[in-house]
């Protein structure tokens, strides 16, 4: 067999190889033990930890104080004896209701429903946060792993590249210096492939403290190459409204106004209702008592604590302004963010990830023939396992401003079927 037929053989070998790297169908590593799976579960997952519960506790114990508050004042019971001695001694009992007035309780009420409302929208400011620590979470996990699999097909391309270097600089067709670039690009696969290894593992290990699995049981199912939709910026822009730190700002707004109605009415003092009996044993007869009582305001009528929730509650308006300003600016950023990688993903996938594939097939071609040197080969075999890189990192960076945005102004309707899953 000829040297020139050796050297075929070799290179048909490695476009064999080659082809089972690309892009669209990634090498796949042998699969663990672990089940795969999917973005749902992984959400569902992560919704069931104790810090979304912790925020259940909160609004339920909130729900407890509502009802709570609409409770009447309780009865007082009072017993009372004059004198000592037998036959001279009188005794009194009698039943003291306390009356509220200026709607105390409307406004007591009204404070507790503003206090539920700020529990629930805490509540689903840490639903929509977990979940799209979730989703991030997800993601990355997938991006790591096909980082490892592309790094573990180019370091057996690099080595395949070590043989057939060595098997020319043998046969005196290149240069030793080729030989040893080859097995310098090697060295750097084996790097790259240790470094992907750790970032799936760091990745995993964050998402199993999100879904509450170890990191060694954790795998995910295979992507389906569609990026997550978001909607136009006009529509977003309309979610601002409704984003988590906006909602949470407007219950603390009306849980500080109701705050000022409760310290408002109790300007107003209560009466004090009192009904009972009275026996006089010297004069051996009982009477009915009825009484009423009211403080007088004439010392503290609750100016200071009235002006302190008053103050208050213009600082939690300026806050609910603020926090419509942040959404609206963080929702833009997040997809302006999202609009870059999407454009990005869809170039790389329809022209430079293409083009990097003919351009190594057409080098490696031409090495065969002798057209090229060997550099020419590994330039062009890094350069198409690069934009492969950077398609999953463009994917990656679409995928997190994507869960920034479910972060900030996630919808009512995925609301309501993560907690239809809890609840399953």
């Amino acid at each position: 067999m000829t040297i020139r037929t050796k050297r075929h053989h070799v290179l048909v070998a490695i476009v064999a190889l080659a082809w089972g790297c690309s892009a669209a169908e990634p090498m796949r590593v042998a699969p663990g033990t672990a089940t795969p799976i999917d973005l749902p579960t992984a959400i569902g997952l992560a919704l069931a930890q104790p810090a979304v519960q912790a925020a259940a506790h909160e609004v339920a114990a909130s729900e407890a104080g509502l009802e709570q508050a609409g409770r009447l004042p309780n009865p007082e019971l009072a017993y009372l004896r004059e004198g000592q001695q037998a036959g001279t001694r009188t005794t009194t009992v009698q039943i003291n209701q306390p009356i509220e007035l200026g709607g105390k309780r409307q406004a007591r009420v009204a404070l507790a429903q503003g206090s539920l409302e700020l529990a629930r929208s805490q509540q689903l400011a840490v639903r929509r946060q977990v979940r799209a620590e979730a989703i991030a979470g997800y993601y990355e996990v997938l991006v790591a792993r096909q980082r490892q699999e592309l790094a573990q097909s180019l370091l057996e391309l690099a080595r395949q590249s070590v043989e057939v270097a060595g098997k020319r600089v043998a046969a005196g067709k290149i240069s030793p210096i080729a030989e040893t670039k080859a097995r310098l690009a090697a060295a750097d696969a084996a790097t790259e492939l240790n470094q992907a290894r750790a970032q799936l593992t760091l990745a995993r290990t964050r998402l199993g403290a999100l879904i509450g699995r170890p990191a060694e049981a954790i795998d995910v199912a295979a992507p389906s190459g569609d990026l997550p939709q978001v909607q136009p910026l006009a529509a977003l822009q309309a979610r601002a409204g409704d984003a988590a730190d906006v909602r949470q700002a407007r219950s603390q707004l009306a849980a500080q106004e109701a705050q000022a109605g409760v310290e408002r009415a109790a300007r107003i003092p209560d009466l004090t209702l009192s009904v009972g009996s009275q026996r006089d044993e010297q004069a051996g007869r009982r009477q009915a008592v009825l009484g009423l009582s009211i403080p007088l305001p004439l010392f503290d009528r609750n100016a200071g604590r009235l002006q302190a929730a008053l103050r208050r509650a213009d600082k939690a308006r300026d806050e609910l302004a603020a926090a419509q300003t942040k959404a609206a600016s963080a929702l833009a950023g997040a997809y302006t963010r999202y609009e870059v990688a999407r454009s990005e993903v869809e170039l790389l996938r329809q022209d430079v990830l293409p083009q990097a594939k003919d351009a190594y097939e057409l080098t490696l071609k031409g090495f065969e023939y002798g057209k090229f040197p060997f550099l020419d080969v590994l330039d062009a075999q890094r350069t198409w396992f690069q934009a492969q890189s950077r398609l999953w990192n463009s994917m990656l960076d679409a995928c997190r401003a994507y869960a920034e945005i479910e972060a900030i102004a996630g919808t009512l309707e995925e609301d309501k079927r993560d907690t239809k899953r809890d609840s399953q």
